[in-house]
């Protein structure tokens, strides 16, 4: 099975509850009604009511099935907002300004997640990573243990013109601008985790950079070096090697002549970047030049999952993040501690 086609039927099997903030936006309501007609997921919007049944309307689509929020209306918003005062009145939030936020749509849908009434969060197919981000962090909170949220791509290769097919990680391309080795060693453990994950598959973590083994000298390489240090030494089992060209770790022929005792082989499949802009540009590269599904960013670090999209995503698009966001729900899930009895 192609790896977009797992994803999906994964999905399915869960049928998780996803909120989708921006329920007005006509790529959302088209993503929500195939979620929901391929039960890949139990879609909720939020949003103003009006404008979403319009937006239905318009595009000739039933909102049977999908659970319509308006934050203004909704009789769960005093609920919501209690929580996020709990949460936040430590930061001088009052009961008011609480009630305040959570008429902020995004707000609302982390607020859902955080209170167990849905599974995971998806917005910013109109919203900025920043505004996403920020009220993930602050209404969901970081996952216990993981100091730093980061973000990913999940790069599918399934063409015909794909030497190597199946499913590839880059990170962190949205969100950590500039990491240091600490931060990036946690970002491959992470996007380790996220991989296997998504995949059921091991992930194979090649720590990038313009050099291969001491080919060149360079702080920046220095950091890449000790990166793969911290993240080896914090967990043994982990299969990673670094410092690696993007060639000797994707390429056998290539690893052999450059990296020969690499563990990696040439195969890996989980591509840290030194920095948000190699890694951005990387996946748009491979997106537009090499035609792989970019799916993303999605974030790791949360306690639940919350994700974001791209400004330009299609519908399409969000339909592939519902997916990924319900398998992390399922892995969060699963790691929640069982109830003392």
């Amino acid at each position: 099975m192609k790896p977009l086609e797992m994803l999906l039927a994964n999905a399915a099997r869960s049928n998780r509850r996803i909120v989708l903030s921006e329920g007005a936006d006509p790529r959302v309501i088209q993503a929500a009604c195939a979620a929901r007609d391929r039960q890949i997921a139990r879609p909720i919007l939020v949003g103003p009511e009006a404008a979403m049944r319009a937006g239905f309307a318009a595009a000739g689509l039933s909102a049977e099935g999908i659970a319509l929020h308006d934050p203004e209306t909704s009789p769960l918003s005093d609920d919501l907002a209690a929580l996020f005062h709990a949460r936040r009145k430590h930061k001088g939030v009052t009961p008011e300004a609480a009630r305040a936020a959570v008429n902020n749509a995004h707000v609302f849908a982390a607020a859902l997640v955080a209170s167990g009434q849905a599974d995971g969060t998806i917005g910013g197919a109109v919203a900025t990573t920043a505004e996403i981000v920020r009220t993930a962090i602050q209404v969901i909170g970081p996952k216990p243990g993981t100091p730093l949220v980061s973000s990913f791509f999940l790069m599918l290769f399934c063409a015909e013109q794909h030497a190597k097919k199946g499913a590839h990680i880059f990170a962190d391309s949205g969100l950590v601008i500039d990491p240091d080795a600490e931060e990036m060693a946690i970002i491959a453990r992470s996007a380790a985790e996220s991989f296997r994950t998504l995949t059921a598959e091991v992930p194979r973590v090649a720590m990038l950079s313009f050099s291969t083994r001491g080919s060149a000298a360079h702080d920046s390489v220095s950091k890449v070096v000790q990166a793969t240090a911290l993240a080896r030494a914090a967990d043994p089992t982990l299969l990673i090697d670094g410092e690696l060209q993007f060639d000797a770790a994707f390429v056998p022929d290539v690893a052999a002549a450059k990296a020969k005792d690499s563990p990696l082989g040439g195969n890996a499949n989980v591509f840290v970047f030194p920095n948000l802009e190699s890694g951005n540009i990387a996946y748009k590269i491979a997106q537009r030049l090499g035609g792989a599904v970019a799916i993303g960013p999605v974030l790791q670090g949360l306690a639940k999952p919350a994700n974001d999209l791209s400004r330009g995503c299609s519908s399409e698009d969000i339909l592939h993040m519902i997916a990924v966001t319900a398998a992390q729900a399922d892995a969060a899930c699963l790691a929640e501690p069982e109830p003392a009895l």
